[in-house]
This record gives C-alpha cells, structure tokens and sequence, in this order.
C-alpha cells in the first residue's frame, strides 16, 4: 500500500556539472564530472570522474567524501581517470563511507592499474572504508548505492566495453551518452527520461567514436527525453554554442529536476 503523499520521501535530483569539458581542456572546462543529489537519498553519486574531478568538485563547494558511488561511461581518462585521487583523498580525509564504482567490464584491473601507475603501492594499502567495484555489461542493469543502473552498448573504443548510462533516482530518470557515435542505443536509453547529457563533439565535422551536433539534429524526433543537455564539447562546438538545438552545459550548472 503507498504511503499517504505526508510520509512520503521528497522526490528530485540535483545536477551540477562539476566538470563539462572534453579530454582536452576546451573553453577552460574541467573534465567530464556531474554530480546527482537526490532529494530522498542521504548521499550524491558521480557520473564520470575525469582527471580534474576532485578540484572542480572542491570548486563548486561539493564534498568529495560524501560521494558514494562513482558511474563510470567508460575507461578514457578524461572520464575515469579522477577515480585514484578521490580514492586517495578519501583514506588522507578519514573517509568512512564505501565507495561503489560501477562501470563496463575490465573497470576494476584498470582501476588498480591506474592507481599502481601514478601512486604505486596505493591499490595494496588498508583504508577505513571500503571501495567496492561493480562492472555493468551492456544489455544489464544493477541496483548500486540505491541507484537503478541499466547499460547500452555505446559506439567508442576505451579498452573496454564503453556504455551508455540510464540511471534511476530520486523518481527521476537520466540518461547520458558518455562518448560515442551514434547509435540507436542513445534513443533506448533516453526514452522518456527527465533529462539527456549527450556528448556534442563537435559542431558537423564527422570525428570516429564520438557524437557531433548534426547527428543530434537529425535524430531529434527520436529523441524522447523531456529535456537534453549538452557535454563534452570541442572548441569548434563552443564556438556554434549559441546556434545549439539543445541547452550547452557549462562547469557549475546546476539544474533541478
């Protein structure tokens, strides 16, 4: 039986781009980091933890340790590599809440690979909290850190299965491309969902592996989410921003939903 509407959870996210860039710094923008607060959920989650992601979530006044879990689209550094800082900042803060990370198959060699490459020795060392690896396959879904995560096979080599996300949360639904070529799979996950983070690479210029603003335009029709946001952004597509079909994120949107 539901709840009477007085007892019943606030539903909601907030998302703050913490992080809107391209692998390369473009317009000056931190690496891809979006933080999701859900109203009835003690903790935040990450999508994406890029390289820079511990001083653009310090930037924007968002406490690191509190995160407790991590979505990763696949494993380029400018998506993943953030993951061994804000592991590291976590044991030098005195963490105690786990950390989940969840992203495509291989994400937990290449997370202990990652760390042992730039803090060796830091995979082997005892914490007060745990961090706790889930790998999502295409065609899944898993329930982590009270989040529904269901994943879709994205067009983008990484070393590993790159994915699309579609997250359930605080009774809201976002979907994001991470990086990758179009792909039917972008549509399937956006259905429906209160908000779309779609990669725009570039403005029209064909890039392998990646999605551009032309290939957004012209599926627009299938494209059911109730509102899409743009990430990853070149400087060629920074500088058409203003002609954009969809909303440009920035580094420190924040969006309700």
């Amino acid at each position: 039986m539901p709840r009477p509407r007085s007892q019943q959870s606030p539903a909601g996210v907030t998302v703050t781009f913490a992080g809107s860039g391209d692998a390369f710094g473009s317009g000056g923008r931190f690496q891809a980091c979006i933080h999701l607060q859900p109203a009835d959920s003690p903790g935040p989650v990450l999508l994406d933890c890029g390289a820079t992601s511990l001083p653009a979530l310090r930037r924007r006044g968002l406490d690191p340790g509190g995160i407790g879990a991590v979505f990763v689209s696949h494993l380029h550094g400018d998506h993943f590599g953030g993951l061994p800082f804000l592991i590291l900042d976590g044991q030098f803060t005195g963490r105690a809440l786990p950390l989940v990370v969840a992203g495509p198959a291989g994400t937990g060699r290449r997370l202990t690979e990652a760390m042992e490459c730039l803090f060796p020795g830091s995979s082997r060392v005892r914490r007060r909290f745990a961090v706790e690896v889930t790998e999502l396959r295409p065609g899944g879904s898993a329930a982590v850190a009270g989040v529904r995560a269901q994943a879709f096979r994205a067009s983008h080599p990484s070393g590993a299965p790159a994915l699309i996300l579609r997250l359930t949360l605080g009774g809201r639904v976002i979907a994001y491309t991470g990086d990758t070529a179009w792909t039917s799979a972008i549509a399937a996950a956006a259905a429906g969902a209160d908000l779309l983070i779609a990669e725009a690479y570039y403005w029209d210029k064909a890039v392998p592996h990646h999605l551009r603003h032309a290939d957004l335009v012209a599926h627009r029709d299938e494209l059911t989410a109730r509102r899409t946001v743009l990430t990853h952004m070149s400087a060629d597509m920074l500088g058409h921003r203003e002609q954009a079909c969809h909303q440009p994120a920035h580094d420190g949107l924040v969006l309700e939903l």
